[in-house]
Protein backbone atom coordinates (compact mmCIF):
# COMPACT_ATOMS: atom_id res chain seq x y z
CA UNK A 1 0.00 0.00 0.00
CA UNK A 2 3.11 2.33 1.11
CA UNK A 3 4.42 1.61 -2.65
CA UNK A 4 1.59 2.13 -4.70
CA UNK A 5 0.81 5.48 -2.48
CA UNK A 6 4.34 6.71 -3.19
CA UNK A 7 4.09 5.89 -6.62
CA UNK A 8 0.53 8.32 -6.73
CA UNK A 9 2.49 10.89 -5.42
CA UNK A 10 5.14 10.71 -7.95
CA UNK A 11 3.05 10.84 -11.11
CA UNK A 12 0.94 13.58 -9.17
CA UNK A 13 4.28 16.00 -9.24
CA UNK A 14 5.32 14.61 -12.93
CA UNK A 15 1.75 15.63 -13.95
CA UNK A 16 2.13 19.08 -12.38
CA UNK A 17 5.65 19.93 -13.35
CA UNK A 18 4.48 19.19 -16.92
CA UNK A 19 1.43 21.43 -16.57
CA UNK A 20 3.47 24.63 -15.25
CA UNK A 21 5.92 23.80 -18.12
CA UNK A 22 3.27 23.95 -20.58
CA UNK A 23 1.93 27.10 -19.02
CA UNK A 24 5.30 29.10 -18.96
CA UNK A 25 6.31 28.02 -22.86
CA UNK A 26 2.21 29.03 -23.80
CA UNK A 27 3.25 32.76 -21.60
CA UNK A 28 6.74 32.66 -23.47
CA UNK A 29 5.11 32.59 -26.32
CA UNK A 30 2.33 35.32 -25.52
CA UNK A 31 5.09 37.55 -24.90
CA UNK A 32 7.46 37.00 -28.05
CA UNK A 33 4.35 37.37 -30.19
CA UNK A 34 3.91 40.86 -31.78
CA UNK A 35 1.01 43.34 -31.28
CA UNK A 36 -1.87 43.47 -33.23
CA UNK A 37 -1.70 46.32 -35.38
CA UNK A 38 -4.53 48.59 -34.81
CA UNK A 39 -7.41 48.60 -37.61
CA UNK A 40 -7.59 52.13 -39.11
CA UNK A 41 -10.55 53.89 -39.55
CA UNK A 42 -11.14 56.55 -42.38
CA UNK A 43 -13.46 59.79 -41.54
CA UNK A 44 -16.41 59.36 -42.97
CA UNK A 45 -16.61 61.18 -46.70
CA UNK A 46 -18.37 64.69 -47.08
CA UNK A 47 -20.84 64.39 -50.21
CA UNK A 48 -20.59 67.69 -51.39
CA UNK A 49 -22.08 69.41 -54.93
CA UNK A 50 -22.55 72.92 -56.17
CA UNK A 51 -24.20 73.82 -59.08
CA UNK A 52 -24.60 77.27 -61.28
CA UNK A 53 -27.54 78.15 -63.72
CA UNK A 54 -27.79 81.10 -66.46
CA UNK A 55 -30.72 82.54 -68.26
CA UNK A 56 -30.34 85.61 -70.49
CA UNK A 57 -32.85 86.69 -73.11
CA UNK A 58 -31.94 89.78 -75.68
CA UNK A 59 -34.10 90.99 -78.80
CA UNK A 60 -37.66 91.82 -77.65
CA UNK A 61 -36.83 91.44 -74.18
CA UNK A 62 -33.79 91.96 -72.58
CA UNK A 63 -32.97 89.53 -69.28
CA UNK A 64 -30.51 88.16 -66.88
CA UNK A 65 -30.68 85.67 -64.31
CA UNK A 66 -28.15 83.54 -62.27
CA UNK A 67 -28.43 81.31 -59.84
CA UNK A 68 -25.40 79.77 -58.02
CA UNK A 69 -25.82 76.77 -54.63
CA UNK A 70 -23.36 74.32 -52.98
CA UNK A 71 -24.47 71.73 -50.72
CA UNK A 72 -22.76 69.59 -48.57
CA UNK A 73 -23.36 66.46 -46.64
CA UNK A 74 -21.75 64.00 -44.20
CA UNK A 75 -23.02 61.55 -41.80
CA UNK A 76 -20.88 59.03 -39.04
CA UNK A 77 -22.00 56.99 -36.40
CA UNK A 78 -25.29 58.34 -35.05
CA UNK A 79 -24.66 62.19 -36.50
CA UNK A 80 -25.66 63.84 -39.58
CA UNK A 81 -24.78 66.93 -40.76
CA UNK A 82 -25.82 69.35 -43.79
CA UNK A 83 -24.63 73.05 -44.95
CA UNK A 84 -25.84 74.90 -47.74
CA UNK A 85 -25.90 77.67 -49.55
CA UNK A 86 -27.41 79.60 -52.30
CA UNK A 87 -27.65 83.05 -54.35
CA UNK A 88 -29.88 84.36 -57.10
CA UNK A 89 -29.32 87.89 -59.13
CA UNK A 90 -31.41 89.13 -62.16
CA UNK A 91 -32.06 91.87 -64.12
CA UNK A 92 -35.06 92.89 -66.76
CA UNK A 93 -34.49 95.88 -69.02
CA UNK A 94 -31.89 96.46 -66.60
CA UNK A 95 -34.00 96.86 -63.49
CA UNK A 96 -33.10 94.49 -60.67
CA UNK A 97 -35.79 91.58 -60.64
CA UNK A 98 -34.00 89.18 -58.35
CA UNK A 99 -31.68 89.59 -55.60
CA UNK A 100 -31.28 86.84 -52.68
CA UNK A 101 -29.09 84.49 -50.28
CA UNK A 102 -29.47 82.16 -48.49
CA UNK A 103 -28.07 79.52 -46.16
CA UNK A 104 -28.79 77.26 -43.60
CA UNK A 105 -27.33 73.89 -41.41
CA UNK A 106 -28.26 70.91 -39.91
CA UNK A 107 -26.75 69.13 -37.32
CA UNK A 108 -29.27 65.54 -36.74
CA UNK A 109 -28.56 63.03 -33.62
CA UNK A 110 -29.82 59.79 -34.12
CA UNK A 111 -31.21 58.15 -31.01
CA UNK A 112 -32.12 55.52 -32.64
CA UNK A 113 -32.34 53.72 -36.26
CA UNK A 114 -35.18 56.47 -37.23
CA UNK A 115 -35.82 59.00 -34.11
CA UNK A 116 -33.09 61.71 -34.10
CA UNK A 117 -32.89 65.44 -32.37
CA UNK A 118 -31.64 68.38 -34.35
CA UNK A 119 -30.84 71.86 -34.72
CA UNK A 120 -31.48 74.20 -37.53
CA UNK A 121 -30.28 77.24 -38.20
CA UNK A 122 -31.74 79.18 -41.74
CA UNK A 123 -31.13 82.85 -43.29
CA UNK A 124 -32.41 84.90 -45.81
CA UNK A 125 -31.74 87.95 -47.62
CA UNK A 126 -34.43 88.82 -50.87
CA UNK A 127 -33.68 92.24 -51.52
CA UNK A 128 -36.97 92.32 -53.76
CA UNK A 129 -39.25 91.47 -51.45
CA UNK A 130 -38.01 94.12 -49.49
CA UNK A 131 -36.53 91.50 -46.72
CA UNK A 132 -33.46 92.88 -45.03
CA UNK A 133 -33.00 89.53 -43.57
CA UNK A 134 -34.75 86.71 -41.90
CA UNK A 135 -32.94 84.36 -39.30
CA UNK A 136 -34.88 81.04 -37.90
CA UNK A 137 -33.52 79.36 -34.89
CA UNK A 138 -35.39 75.99 -34.60
CA UNK A 139 -34.40 72.71 -32.50
CA UNK A 140 -36.69 70.11 -32.54
CA UNK A 141 -37.52 65.89 -33.27
CA UNK A 142 -37.52 64.20 -36.52
CA UNK A 143 -38.76 60.50 -37.30
CA UNK A 144 -37.41 58.69 -40.72
CA UNK A 145 -40.64 57.09 -42.02
CA UNK A 146 -38.96 55.69 -45.07
CA UNK A 147 -35.49 54.49 -44.20
CA UNK A 148 -34.34 52.23 -47.35
CA UNK A 149 -31.10 52.53 -49.63
CA UNK A 150 -32.67 54.35 -52.33
CA UNK A 151 -35.75 55.75 -50.56
CA UNK A 152 -36.02 58.39 -47.43
CA UNK A 153 -38.60 59.78 -46.22
CA UNK A 154 -38.81 62.10 -42.82
CA UNK A 155 -41.06 64.22 -40.73
CA UNK A 156 -39.28 66.81 -38.48
CA UNK A 157 -41.58 69.11 -35.64
CA UNK A 158 -40.45 71.78 -33.26
CA UNK A 159 -40.43 75.08 -31.94
CA UNK A 160 -38.24 77.84 -33.39
CA UNK A 161 -37.56 81.56 -32.91
CA UNK A 162 -37.78 84.01 -36.05
CA UNK A 163 -35.69 87.27 -36.17
CA UNK A 164 -36.35 89.41 -39.48
CA UNK A 165 -36.22 93.26 -40.54
CA UNK A 166 -39.55 93.26 -43.31
CA UNK A 167 -39.40 96.61 -44.44
CA UNK A 168 -38.69 99.33 -41.93
CA UNK A 169 -40.04 96.82 -39.44
CA UNK A 170 -37.86 94.56 -37.38
CA UNK A 171 -40.07 91.78 -35.91
CA UNK A 172 -39.08 88.64 -33.54
CA UNK A 173 -41.46 85.83 -32.63
CA UNK A 174 -41.94 82.19 -31.88
CA UNK A 175 -43.18 79.90 -34.44
CA UNK A 176 -43.82 76.21 -34.70
CA UNK A 177 -42.21 74.58 -37.33
CA UNK A 178 -43.65 71.55 -39.17
CA UNK A 179 -41.20 69.95 -42.40
CA UNK A 180 -41.04 66.81 -44.15
CA UNK A 181 -38.21 65.86 -46.84
CA UNK A 182 -38.62 62.97 -49.19
CA UNK A 183 -36.04 61.31 -51.76
CA UNK A 184 -35.74 58.52 -54.34
CA UNK A 185 -32.67 57.42 -56.74
CA UNK A 186 -34.43 55.87 -59.50
CA UNK A 187 -30.27 54.54 -60.44
CA UNK A 188 -27.22 56.07 -59.78
CA UNK A 189 -27.75 58.19 -62.22
CA UNK A 190 -31.59 59.77 -61.83
CA UNK A 191 -32.43 61.36 -58.10
CA UNK A 192 -35.80 62.82 -57.27
CA UNK A 193 -35.91 65.03 -54.01
CA UNK A 194 -39.20 67.25 -52.30
CA UNK A 195 -39.33 69.11 -48.97
CA UNK A 196 -41.79 71.15 -47.56
CA UNK A 197 -41.83 73.38 -44.22
CA UNK A 198 -44.40 75.73 -42.81
CA UNK A 199 -43.91 78.17 -40.08
CA UNK A 200 -46.62 79.41 -38.59
CA UNK A 201 -46.27 82.52 -35.65
CA UNK A 202 -47.64 80.42 -32.53
CA UNK A 203 -49.33 83.81 -31.40
CA UNK A 204 -50.64 84.38 -34.35
CA UNK A 205 -51.45 81.95 -36.84
CA UNK A 206 -52.54 84.14 -40.19
CA UNK A 207 -48.84 85.11 -39.88
CA UNK A 208 -47.09 82.04 -41.44
CA UNK A 209 -44.50 81.13 -43.75
CA UNK A 210 -44.29 78.77 -46.35
CA UNK A 211 -41.40 76.85 -47.70
CA UNK A 212 -41.25 74.19 -50.57
CA UNK A 213 -38.64 72.84 -52.91
CA UNK A 214 -39.07 70.30 -55.60
CA UNK A 215 -36.57 68.63 -58.32
CA UNK A 216 -34.89 66.17 -60.16
CA UNK A 217 -30.99 65.44 -60.76
CA UNK A 218 -29.80 64.07 -63.82
CA UNK A 219 -26.44 62.40 -64.03
CA UNK A 220 -24.31 62.98 -67.56
CA UNK A 221 -20.66 61.47 -65.95
CA UNK A 222 -19.86 60.57 -62.43
CA UNK A 223 -18.76 64.10 -61.75
CA UNK A 224 -21.66 66.45 -63.77
CA UNK A 225 -24.98 66.10 -63.71
CA UNK A 226 -28.21 68.37 -64.99
CA UNK A 227 -30.38 69.78 -61.89
CA UNK A 228 -33.95 71.38 -62.60
CA UNK A 229 -35.88 72.34 -59.64
CA UNK A 230 -38.48 74.75 -58.38
CA UNK A 231 -38.04 76.63 -55.00
CA UNK A 232 -41.39 78.37 -53.90
CA UNK A 233 -41.78 81.18 -50.94
CA UNK A 234 -45.15 81.62 -49.67
CA UNK A 235 -45.04 84.77 -47.02
CA UNK A 236 -48.80 85.18 -45.50
CA UNK A 237 -48.32 88.62 -44.11
CA UNK A 238 -45.14 90.20 -46.80
CA UNK A 239 -43.66 93.72 -46.52
CA UNK A 240 -46.12 96.48 -47.80
CA UNK A 241 -46.51 96.90 -51.99
CA UNK A 242 -45.42 93.28 -52.09
CA UNK A 243 -46.91 89.77 -53.23
CA UNK A 244 -47.27 87.09 -51.11
CA UNK A 245 -45.36 84.36 -53.61
CA UNK A 246 -42.13 84.17 -54.87
CA UNK A 247 -41.81 81.27 -57.31
CA UNK A 248 -38.08 80.11 -59.36
CA UNK A 249 -37.67 77.68 -61.98
CA UNK A 250 -34.37 76.78 -61.85
CA UNK A 251 -32.16 74.80 -64.31
CA UNK A 252 -28.51 73.68 -63.60
CA UNK A 253 -25.55 72.49 -64.10
CA UNK A 254 -24.38 70.54 -61.12
CA UNK A 255 -20.69 68.90 -60.27
CA UNK A 256 -20.37 66.20 -57.75
CA UNK A 257 -16.91 66.48 -55.67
Amino acid sequence: MKLYSFRLIVSAAIIGVSALGAIDSARAQTAAAPPAAPVETKPAPWDVSAAAGLTLTRGNSSTLTTTANILGQKKWDQNELSLGADATYGKDNGTKNAESLHGFGQYNRLFTERIYGYARVDGLHDAVADLKYRVTLSPGAGYYFIKETNTTLSGEVGPGVIFERLGTNDHTYMTLRLAEKFEHKFSDRVRLWQSLEFLPQVDKFNNWILNAEVGVETKMSAKLGLRVFALDTYDNQPAPGRKKNDLKLVTALAYHF
